[in-house]
């Protein structure tokens, strides 16, 4: 994955946090904040963009580049800022990689099943965020000692949203072995309709991992061209 751009709202502890970490591993970022005070939490070795304002203000949004952006965090104080700003940043500028700071859990699973992670503590978020923006789709993360077969974690693409299990079994021809959906492991069943944000462990042989790959990066064959 090469340098991403992210905005950050937010510009607390754990967005400070997130905004430090993220350029110290090369990522462009700008932090968005309605208190320009704020901005001081950064640290001067800091090089990224600072902008004053609102994180749900479409203008605001802009100034900080999330027409360029490949993820954005709203981790502001008030959870109906981060659902909102959340929403714009995925619905209106289709940003791939959204996580938004929920502190009251009944909304959050409300959140969740709109397709946008939410977290709660602050050591958890700044390495979630990091795993969500980072997320490579399909990685190896075990292989039995005969070394033909392996598992391999697979992160649910938009494509796949709203499929059953079976399908992406049928295509991939890797078998599922548990699907991780908020953070809870569960053995999935073929009629099991993934969603945003899972994580699929499947089995598979050494001449299907291309095959897993693809599967993953291009979505069902229905949109074959």
């Amino acid at each position: 994955m090469g340098q991403v751009h992210v905005v950050v709202m937010g510009c607390g502890r754990v967005g400070s946090a997130i905004a430090r970490r993220l350029e110290t591993i090369g990522h462009s970022v700008a932090v968005i904040d309605q208190d320009p005070e704020a901005f001081r939490r950064l640290g001067p070795e800091f090089g990224g963009r600072q902008v004053t304002g609102l994180g749900f203000d479409r203008q605001t949004l802009l100034d900080a580049g999330i027409d360029s952006a490949g993820a954005f965090a709203a981790v502001s104080s008030g959870d109906n800022s981060n659902i909102i700003a959340a929403r714009v940043a995925r619905e209106t500028f289709g940003v791939e990689h959204v996580v938004a700071r929920i502190y009251d859990s009944k909304r959050a699973e409300v959140y969740e099943r709109m397709g946008i992670p939410s977290v709660a503590t602050v050591p958890w978020t700044v390495s979630r965020l990091m795993r969500e923006l980072l997320s490579v789709k399909v990685t190896e993360i075990w292989r039995e000692p005969t070394g033909t077969v392996l598992l391999m974690r697979i992160t649910v693409t938009d494509g796949w949203v709203g499929r059953p299990l079976a399908e992406l079994e049928t295509a991939s021809g890797a078998r599922a072995a548990w699907l991780v959906r908020f953070g809870e492991a569960q053995l999935p069943t073929p009629s099991t309709v993934l969603q945003t944000g899972d994580h699929l462990v499947v089995a598979a042989t050494d001449e299907l991992t291309d095959r897993v790959h693809q599967t993953v990066e291009q979505g069902p064959a229905g949109g074959q061209h």
